[in-house]
């Protein structure tokens, strides 16, 4: 289960409630009556209109949708050696990554804000003014078919990953015990049927709590992963996920030689703005010193009167 949702905003919600309309009476007019008043909904968050609303985030999810089924197609064609797990011993300053071996090819997606968007948790938090409550996402794995959608690109990636003969695998951090619910929105939304322990990997799974790492070894037992799908980079290599990284230890990780040319490559991130291990920083981490600006503007001009 994904931690969600730094939506700090809190806000009314008021009933439309309205009296009984009286029979009417000989000669007297019927009572209409007045709705009270109604306090709006707030207002999404600037996070959750750019990534559910906006054409712009659309066209950037179905570009990289694309990206990776291109990639995964020249790929496939290529007869890989090896696939883009890092292996046990490994990490991503000084990776290396698990052999092929004649293997079935695989690609690994993440599922919540990488394969579907969760509309209905996610709308219901927002509507309601609710922090994140695990009993609430929790009821939400059970019971949100049909109330996700798939990522816009998606389905048209899958279908050119599938007939590229690689076998779509999802590994997520919604819990073991909720496989049922997941994998009925997973089939609601058109991503396709997954079988748990076999294309379907949860939370619990594996003993490493929210990693991911085990899950990929116990996948790459029986495939040649050669994508990694996710909105977090901890759905790639659990490394960079380490909380003792500063906000720029974790980038400068990501831009070290041996894996910069990973991504896009094999290994793939789609934004996500909402929640997640990428939502942190002070004003300093954000905005460094060596680039802080004053404006300079001419001093005022003294009134004379």
């Amino acid at each position: 289960m994904k931690q969600i949702m730094s939506l700090a905003f809190v806000a009314l919600l008021a009933a439309c409630q309205t009296a009984p309309v009286k029979a009417p009476v000989a000669d007297s007019p019927i009572e209409v009556p007045q709705a009270e008043s109604v306090v709006d909904a707030p207002a999404p968050t600037p996070a959750a209109q750019w990534l559910h609303g906006s054409a712009e985030a659309s066209v950037t999810m179905r570009q990289t949708w694309a990206s990776i089924a291109g990639y995964v197609e020249a790929t496939a064609a290529s007869a890989p050696a090896h696939g883009v797990v890092l292996a046990a011993d490994s990490s991503p300053g000084e990776p290396s990554f698990l052999a092929c071996e004649g293997k079935p090819l695989a690609a690994v997606f993440d599922a919540d804000e990488t394969l579907i968007w969760n509309l209905g948790a996610t709308g219901y938090f927002m509507r309601t003014g609710t922090s994140f409550d695990p009993a609430i996402w929790d009821n939400w794995e059970k019971t949100g078919a049909g109330k996700a959608v798939p990522i816009p690109g998606a389905l048209a990636g899958l279908d050119r990953i599938r007939a590229a003969g690689v076998t779509v695998i999802v590994n997520t951090n919604r819990e073991a015990v909720n496989a049922v619910g997941t994998a009925e929105t997973l089939r609601a939304a058109g991503i396709g049927d997954f079988s748990h322990g076999e294309t379907l990997f949860l939370r619990g799974d594996a003993p490493d709590g929210s990693g991911k790492d085990g899950r990929r070894a116990m996948i790459s037992e029986n495939y040649c992963v050669i994508a990694l799908v996710g909105d977090q980079l901890g759905d790639i290599a659990d490394p960079f996920n380490d909380k003792a990284l500063s906000v720029a230890e974790r980038r400068e990780l990501t831009e070290a030689p041996a894996v910069a040319s990973l991504w896009g490559n094999g290994w793939f991130v789609l934004p996500n703005p909402l929640y997640g291990p990428s939502i942190r920083g002070s004003i300093d981490d954000v905005f460094p010193p060596a680039t802080h600006w004053e404006p300079t503007l001419p001093a005022e001009t003294p009134t004379i009167n």
